[in-house]
């Protein structure tokens, strides 16, 4: 349905103030890619439905899947929605024009990505341009560069991607740096699709793959690429028969090897995921996590899947267990990077001294952690980065200046579905480029690294 313009009665769906239907949602949704873009702010937190924006909190639950969609489009596809803006420009907004920017984008995004008709999307953001002192004046420019991108957008939208890498100069770098030119392409490629929904199942993937409509992977998770409901409304939800979790996220807890019973610590364990696999593979497990809130999370996930664990709320630095664990997991806080497809604010959120900040905090967190770990035990580092600053450099730096620690290198065939995703130094590194299937869709996992080490007498 196309929104009609203001002074249109009989055609027109109002909400409280006379308010065009709509326009509250794209008003919402260029606010909050403004907290994005200007502030750094992430996503998640802004669109939490408990303690999210306030703005977005007051919409409906059909308006708040809006914004979400357009803000995750917009900002999955923001640097060729900048070019295609760009060219229909005389000259390039100025520096302080950033409200008239978030504007096009909102609209831009709902034009060239989503269901939307392209009338109602020109409509709702010349109001909103209107109804805004900053932009008011340039209402006449909004409408006729988004009537030219409609216009043009089968034109040019099929080959509008490849004159940009659809990320920030810094975020494209790193990974040209870490990676090379070729791997970085298919990375950041990758990240241009919204990633498939992983489960972690209790038993049976074939049975699982088929009600749920997916695929088993080869490390045997079963994956969808899209889903036909909500995921507390899928088949075998209510019975804790799986949990999602992408793939490469499944990956570290498996490297201990056998651990049926021993004493497993799981640190900054929520949302409990990896705690589950722990389990599940017959360990007595501590799941240490800083946050209340997440570790109350992580109780109602494993109440749901039937699981217990002994569950720790404090700081990981002060925790000093009265004995000394088996083996100790630390899937270590991070920049996120390897979690773009899924959170595609990362790369605007975050800098570069934001990763060397957060590797940093990782190399403290491991040497706490492997001070937890009885001699002889097994420790597993892991990040969802997809940065070496993050990963191999830290892990290689870690070894060299720790004394007491040596390093367990995966060896080729000791978990063989694990062999495409091996480093020649026995470590694990995934990228969103790996794992590539039939569809673009349905390929790929998250960035992740991990590590095996033991403590030594």
């Amino acid at each position: 349905m196309t929104p009609p313009r203001r002074g249109q009665p009989g055609n027109a769906q109002h909400k409280a103030g006379d308010e065009i239907a709509g326009l509250a949602a794209r008003k919402t949704a260029a606010r909050l890619l403004a907290a994005v873009i200007d502030a750094r702010t992430p996503l998640d937190g802004l669109t939490d439905n408990e303690h999210g924006h306030p703005q977005y909190k007051a919409l409906d639950g059909r308006d708040r899947a809006l914004v979400r969609a357009i803000l995750v489009t917009a900002l999955r596809h923001r640097m060729t929605i900048a070019g295609l803006l760009s060219r229909r420009l005389e000259k390039p907004l100025p520096p302080n024009a950033t409200a008239l920017s978030h504007i096009l984008h909102v609209a831009a995004a709902q034009i060239l990505f989503l269901d939307v008709p392209d009338s109602a999307a020109v409509d709702l953001a010349v109001t909103h341009a209107k109804s805004d002192p900053r932009t008011t004046r340039f209402s006449g420019l909004v409408n006729g560069v988004l009537r030219s991108l409609a216009r043009a957008k089968d034109a040019e939208l099929a080959r509008a991607p490849a004159a940009t890498s659809e990320a920030p100069q810094w975020f494209a770098e790193r990974l040209t740096a870490a990676y090379g030119a070729d791997k970085a392409r298919a990375i950041l490629a990758a990240h241009r699709h919204e990633a498939p929904v992983d489960f972690s199942v209790k038993a049976d993937p074939a049975l699982w793959a088929e009600r749920l409509g997916g695929i088993v992977l080869p490390t045997g998770t079963v994956r969808v690429e899209k889903l036909a409901a909500n995921v507390i409304d899928l088949p075998g939800f209510a019975d804790g028969a799986w949990w999602v979790q992408d793939t490469a996220a499944s990956l570290p807890a498996r490297l201990f090897g056998d651990i049926s019973g021993q004493r497993v610590a799981d640190l900054c364990a929520a949302p409990g995921g990896k705690t589950a696999q722990l389990i599940l593979a017959g360990a007595d497990v501590t799941a240490v996590d800083t946050s209340k809130n997440r570790l109350a999370r992580l109780k109602q996930n494993l109440d749901r899947l039937g699981l217990t664990a002994d569950l720790v709320q404090t700081d990981l630095m002060d925790y000093q267990p009265a004995d000394l664990f088996d083996a100790v997991l630390l899937d270590a806080p991070c920049s996120s990077t390897g979690t773009v497809r899924r959170h595609p604010d990362v790369p605007w959120t975050k800098t570069m001294p934001d990763v060397e900040k957060l590797a940093d905090l990782q190399r403290r967190l491991l040497a706490h952690a492997v001070g937890l770990v009885r001699p002889g035990g097994r420790v597993v580092f892991s990040n969802c980065s997809l940065d070496p600053i993050e990963g191999e450099e830290l892990y290689r730096a870690f070894l060299a200046e720790t004394p007491g620690v040596i390093d367990d290198p995966i060896r080729p065939g000791e978990f063989a579905e694990l062999d495409p995703f091996l480093t020649p130094a026995g470590a694990l590194r995934t990228t969103p480029a790996d794992l590539t299937l039939e569809s673009p869709g349905i390929s790929g996992l998250d960035g992740f690294f991990a590590a095996r080490m033991r403590r030594v007498a």
